[in-house]
């Protein structure tokens, strides 16, 4: 049985995707780990360049699709922004030697489940989904998930639950 997410909110376009990435980015703290999912397409790069906005990372933050991770710096903490898509397995994402960045750093991790979760003891699980056959434009559905630490009492401060 899953859990059922602590939030759910519907985001009409690419513009307020990012507002919701950035209202984490000021109760982001060094080794925090957020785990994105969601079919292509879904805007989950769009989420994390909201990430990077909420914390004053400058530049553009792409897909990390084809380098597998980026580093975003400039801002009050640095961003490691992974695409675990092509990844096989737990041994690759050892190979990135994530754990390493993770304590100076937030990581977000497109992709990420069932891969990363041991890289940090609480994290934030983040899906997105849009509906199937439709093309741009659709209402896509940002779930969270808190696991474990703080996260819910920081998803409240940050105005994305009630207190």
């Amino acid at each position: 049985m899953t859990t059922p997410a602590i939030l759910e909110i519907a985001v009409e376009d690419p513009d307020r995707m990012r507002a919701v990435g950035a209202q984490l980015g000021p109760v982001l703290r060094a080794g925090d780990l957020i785990i994105l999912d969601g079919p292509l397409g879904a805007g989950k790069t769009v989420f994390v360049q909201g990430l990077a906005a909420g914390l004053g990372v400058r530049g553009p933050v792409t897909s990390p699709t084809f380098v597998l991770a980026r580093v975003h710096t400039g801002g009050r903490l640095p961003l490691v922004h992974v695409d675990a898509y092509r990844l096989g397995g737990a041994a690759e994402v050892d190979d990135l030697d994530l754990d390493a960045d993770m304590a100076q750093s937030v990581c977000a991790v497109e992709w990420g489940s069932g891969l990363v979760e041991q890289l940090a003891a609480a994290h934030l699980r983040v899906e997105i989904s849009r509906p199937e056959g439709e093309e741009g434009g659709e209402v896509r559905r940002v779930r969270l998930w808190p696991v474990g630490g703080d996260w819910l009492d920081r998803l409240a401060v940050a105005g994305l639950v009630p207190r």
